[in-house]
């Protein structure tokens, strides 16, 4: 996997604002194992910076995927394509405006491309034949932007190599997709294909190939079902579906679908283009469609409707004479009974009706109507004229099938005497209910009449006498059905009060104006407070505060508070209508004083908590990290390591009198322990320094840092010290081909615009940009590396890519003004879009400063040139090579066998200057001189 630590360290050394250093970028693959942290370093700053990390799309709330945030490093685990953009860290002390950097994390990845084939609209027949142009589209998701190559059978195509082959890139798609077109297809146009995608070996990400055949018979695809439309079948039947290609070539894929992305049936077997379902349920009806695809022009797509039979959802209800008003039925009024049903498929739908258990026909007195069976669900009505006292009884409405396959429903309606229409009351006292939270709630409405109808209950939100708004119900519905007038609400909560709404249903009762009522349910909450929990530090003799808030509490009238220190009551007391917290003083803290301070506060429903925790305990220490040379050495077998810090808040508790350190090695538990005194008081932001000594090479040991107070101990950190050997601790020499993959330690800086690129002539791409770039390395071998700035597209002018040496170590022997080393290369810088090559010599002491000490410009021919140049550092340094892209994507610039050795340059060769300044500059020697006096100067 890949560990990527981003450093993004506060750098004031006084009382300032924090800032950052400048903005940087992090490359990973995608699906590593490993994690991308982004950190954040402690530094030296009179008060510490609080750090929040935030990204493009939002905050630290929209973080998604294996991601966390831990002593300011934000760690992101198995990162993929998504989690790439820009993540900013703020930096925030209270003192002046906050501090603001982002870095880019570049998620690198390559899908498999796709080869598509197309011919022009208005030429498009069933087959590819002569005298027709063709398209090839390939397409491949990538990062970086990927590069695409042509081969038809082993030759590769590119623009202008065949007149009836052209290669273009639309330019709202450039980088994600390349077409080849072929013209006027001819015989020679019958040939393999293949689209080879790169992003040139970018965090080991292999090329990936398509190919595709084009041949005479090459076709879009065409299909056919083999099954009925719509297709009628019974719950629990097996069904099949089979899709066959009619047509297509190459052979096309099939695969079955539901509309709107809708899954398939988890019982289904899909194998080809056969669907099998076993014991279909009313569930799988619907829509199927059979599509398929080939690559060749659009995708094929046919669809079948599979109607499963069923009868649903029954119901009935009794319309009184419509000409009266009155909802009663009475003798000689007319009255209609109606029956619902919902059918599948619909006009199969059959009604009859019974009385008293016998047939009953259509006649004048009795008239039997039924809708549309294109209607659904498909209801039918008996209408009796002028009801008589013979008329009462039982009638049947009998739903069914015409070809059965599904039991039918039978609907029983009761006309008597006894038949009235629905009466709604609530219970004396329960219109007004009180509950407390958690509580188990039954709100009832008494409904009476014959039939009773089914009770439907609502959520309103009431505006002064009006409704202004329908709110959703306990488990989430706009309404819910109660067949015996009670709803029942398990673990009530303050957001379900209000007022809720039963009403009479229109259906299996009267077909009358519906009853209502309404009910007003109360639930009432303990109240809620903050802080909820807070660590307070204070020393002793001092005074201070403690203040517990009321956000909100129902009811929120005859609120009592009781403030204790552990068990020991300290004072009570009741809220006030205006008042809405409640303060606890200290005038002098004692050591009895310390301890845990609670404040409830109560009401009928109970109490919410304000804890305090009061203590004298000393905030942590903070390792600081960016200790100037923190390790040393001076001995072979050991190392010393300068260990500084500062102490958050120091000022809070009582003086810090020592420290005590803790030190062990990582490979061992046993702990060596002594104390560190201090002298005076600790000032925030003071930097805290002691040297650890003897410590065995080439071990890690865990430090863990204790203030002290007469309160006892604090807080404790800890931290590890690594021992890294440095690269070349006494530089003699220095030499780098580039022939391995770790670059002898150069490392790509993150800052720039694009990267150098590792390569060698036997491995060039087909794509390498002719006149410009070497065709071998500085010994002529072809299959010698070298790194190169590659600067065709999407490179633009002026962009610039840089190329960092190891960290060197400065001898401990060397005099003030630092030894002198000769810094030498090999360069190719041929093109007539030739930018610059620039050298600038990077010095870590307590900051980092970048001096020019070697530049060219322009075409310098087609061959390898060396370069020599004095440098005399005065601390660790790096070489920084810097190349700038030019006008054109003919200015590609090489670099090989870089060299460092101690001791000035013999014979250094002479050096191209004049495109670099007027003839009047001076040569390179009198630069090096002249930079070198610089440098003692400063050092003085």
């Amino acid at each position: 996997g890949i560990i990527s630590s981003v450093l993004c360290g506060s750098l004031n050394r006084s009382f300032h604002p924090p800032f950052f250093p400048s903005a940087q970028t992090v490359c990973c693959c995608c699906n590593y194992t490993g994690v991308v942290l982004i950190r954040r370093l402690s530094s030296l700053i009179r008060d510490l910076p609080s750090i929040r990390w935030t990204k493009t799309a939002g905050g630290a709330s929209d973080r998604q995927g294996d991601s966390s945030l831990h002593n300011d490093t934000l760690k992101i685990e198995t990162i993929s394509r998504h989690q790439g953009g820009r993540y900013y860290c703020k930096a925030d002390n209270g003192l002046g405006s906050p501090a603001i950097r982002s870095i880019r994390v570049d998620v690198y990845y390559l899908d498999d491309p796709v080869i598509t084939v197309h011919q022009s609209v208005g030429e498009s027949k069933e087959q590819f034949y002569f005298e027709r142009t063709v398209f090839l589209r390939c397409v491949a998701n990538s990062n970086p932007p990927v590069h695409y190559t042509w081969r038809r059978g082993r030759e590769v195509l590119s623009q202008g190599s065949d007149s009836g082959v052209e290669i273009y890139e639309p330019f709202f798609t450039q980088g994600e997709t390349k077409i080849l077109k072929l013209k006027n297809l001819r015989p020679q146009d019958y040939a393999d294909y293949t689209c080879i995608s790169s992003v040139r070996n970018v965090c080991g990400i292999g090329d990936k190939s398509a190919r595709f055949n084009l041949n005479n018979r090459t076709a879009p695809p065409s299909i056919k079902l083999l099954l009925d439309d719509p297709l009628v079948v019974n719950i629990g039947e097996t069904i099949t579906l089979v899709c066959v290609a009619s047509g297509g070539d190459p052979p096309p894929s099939l695969s079955w679908v539901r509309p709107g992305g809708e899954e398939l049936p988890r019982r289904s077997l899909l194998k080809g283009g056969t669907l099998t379902i076993p014991a279909v349920t009313v569930d799988d009806g619907g829509a199927y469609s059979c599509v398929a695809s080939n690559n060749v022009g659009n995708p094929a797509k046919k669809s079948s409707t599979i109607l499963v039979r069923g009868l649903r959802k029954g119901r009935f209800w009794i319309t009184p004479d419509p000409y009266h008003n009155d909802d009663n039925i009475q003798i000689g009024r007319e009255v209609k009974i109606s029956c619902q049903v919902e059918a599948t498929p619909p006009e199969e739908l059959q009604f009859s009706w019974l009385k008293n258990g016998r047939p009953l026909k259509s006649s004048e007195r009795m008239v039997i109507t039924h809708t549309d069976t294109e209607v659904s669900p498909g209801t039918t009505n008996l209408d009796i004229i002028d009801l008589k006292f013979t008329d009462f009884g039982t009638y049947t409405c009998v739903a069914a099938l015409r070809n059965g396959g599904t039991p039918e429903i039978s609907i029983d309606v009761n006309i008597s005497s006894t038949t009235v229409p629905p009466e709604l009351t609530v219970p004396r006292g329960r219109s007004h209910l009180i509950a407390q939270e958690g509580d188990t709630v039954d709100l009832q409405c008494l409904v009476s009449g014959k039939p009773k109808p089914i009770i439907l209950w609502s959520r309103v939100e009431e505006s002064g006498s009006a409704v202004a708004a329908v709110l959703l119900m306990p488990d989430g519905s706009a309404q819910m059905e109660s067949y015996d007038g009670v709803l029942r609400i398990t673990n009530v909560s303050r957001d379900m009060s209000g007022t809720y709404r039963c009403q009479t249903s229109q259906y299996n009762g009267f077909n009358v104006k519906p009853r209502e009522a309404l009910i007003q349910l109360v639930v009432q909450f303990p109240p809620v407070v903050e802080p909820v929990y807070t660590e307070i530090r204070q020393a002793l003799g001092r005074a201070f505060s403690l203040t517990c808030r009321l956000l909100r509490a129902h009811p929120a009238r005859l609120l009592r508070y009781e403030w204790k220190l552990g068990t020991r009551l300290l004072t009570v007391g009741q809220f006030s209508d205006q008042k809405d917290d409640t303060n606890y003083h200290v005038r002098a803290l004692n050591r009895e004083g310390y301890g845990e301070y609670t404040c409830d506060i109560t009401n009928e429903a109970g109490a919410g908590r304000c804890t305090f925790l009061v203590t004298g305990k000393a905030y942590a220490p903070e390792f600081y990290y960016d200790t100037y040379s923190a390790l040393w050495q001076n001995r072979p077998r050991v190392y010393g390591f300068k260990l500084q810090w500062t102490q958050m808040e120091p000022n809070a508790v009582d003086r810090i009198l020592a420290y005590r350190l803790g030190i062990r090695q990582m490979s061992q538990s046993r702990w060596w322990e002594q104390e560190i005194p201090m002298e005076g008081t600790i000032q925030k932001g003071e930097l805290l320094t002691y040297n650890l000594t003897e410590l065995v090479k080439p071990e890690s040991y865990l430090v863990r840092l204790t203030p002290i107070t007469r309160y006892g101990e604090g807080d404790a950190t800890e931290r590890i010290i690594t021992y890294s050997a440095p690269v070349n601790p006494h530089l003699r020499e220095f030499q780098c081909g580039f022939e391995d993959e770790a670059l002898c330690l150069f490392s790509q800086d993150k800052t720039d615009e694009f990267d150098w690129t590792r390569h060698s002539a036997a491995t060039r791409d087909t794509k390498y940009t002719p006149n410009t770039g070497p065709s071998s390395d500085h010994t002529g071998s072809k299959q010698g590396f070298y790194m190169y700035i590659e600067t065709s597209r999407p490179r633009l002018d002026g962009d610039k890519a840089r190329l960092l040496s190891p960290t060197f170590n400065m001898n401990a022997k060397s005099s003030s003004s630092g030894p002198s080393y000769c810094f030498s290369f090999y360069y190719h810088m041929y093109g007539k879009h030739i930018g610059a090559l620039n050298v600038f010599l990077r010095q870590k002491g307590q900051t980092v400063t970048d001096t020019s000490v070697w530049s060219l410009t322009g075409n310098q021919g087609d061959r390898w040139r060396q370069a020599k140049v004095n440098i005399q550092p005065t601390t660790a340094f790096q070489m920084v090579m810097e190349g700038v892209r030019g006008a054109g994507i003919e200015g590609d610039i090489a670099i090989d066998d870089v060299t460092i050795e101690e001791g000035k340059c013999k014979d250094p060769p002479p050096n191209n200057l004049r495109s670099l300044a007027p003839p009047s500059s001076p040569h390179i020697w009198q630069l090096c001189i002249t930079l070198s006096l610089a440098l003692i100067g400063r050092q003085r």
